[in-house]
């Protein structure tokens, strides 16, 4: 079966906010200073944003997100930001913590992200497949260091019977030229899941298809 027709057996398969139903809840303490400059927790939550992808098989859940590097932490404006506005995949000179739950057999389209992505296995097993056939198996505690390739993960817990979960960490980066060619990212049928948020302004005429699909600058 070609890469882009692969089945999600997991679709709708979600019914929550957050997590998918069989992991824990995730809990996300901030900190800060009180004014007297001593350490202190500013919250303790389960997170702003929280989003379902790729029709109900997964949800992701935003940890934090930055706008700009270094940080400006000062008046805890970082706090705020990340706060009030959900990022899109990336973000332009900014940084995106999103932690994704995914649902037993749970299967991401074919993808690139024009980022620096770590993504660390925090629950579950999972194959993660370049779009040359290579492939991985990642437990929990193993980490993959993205850089802006095509790949897709699949969730083989249990023989794909059971939820998982990765870490992802997103850096934004310089445009990537291979073979003397800029190389354009997409998003396949995740793209559709995105639209209206930062960088994410409008879906492709064609979202499943790799002809016509989304394609973005560094935006996560």
């Amino acid at each position: 079966m070609a890469a882009k027709d692969m089945h999600n057996p997991a679709e709708g398969y979600v019914q929550t906010p957050h997590p998918v139903q069989g992991l824990p809840r995730v809990v996300r303490h901030i900190t800060g200073h009180d004014a007297e400059g001593k350490s202190v927790f500013l919250s303790t939550d389960i997170g702003d944003h929280h989003r379902e992808l790729v029709n109900k098989s997964a949800i992701a859940n935003i940890i934090y997100s930055t706008r700009e590097h270094p940080v400006d932490l000062n008046g805890a404006v970082d706090v705020k930001h990340s706060s009030q506005n959900e990022p899109g995949l990336t973000v332009k000179n900014g940084t995106v913590c999103r932690m994704i739950d995914f649902a037993p057999g749970g299967v991401s389209p074919m993808h690139r992200v024009q980022s620096l992505d770590y993504a660390v296995v925090i629950e579950g097993v999972f194959r993660m497949v370049l779009d040359s056939g290579e492939e991985r198996i990642m437990q929990r505690g193993d980490i993959a260091v993205q850089r802006s390739t095509s790949h897709r993960w699949i969730n083989v817990t249990g023989n794909g019977l059971l939820p998982a979960r990765i870490l992802f960490v997103l850096l934004d980066t310089k445009d990537l030229n291979v073979a003397g060619a800029k190389v354009d990212g997409f998003l396949g049928v995740l793209g559709k899941d995105y639209v209206g948020l930062p960088g994410h302004e409008r879906a492709g005429p064609n979202i499943g298809g790799r002809e016509n699909e989304d394609k973005f600058d560094s935006e996560f």
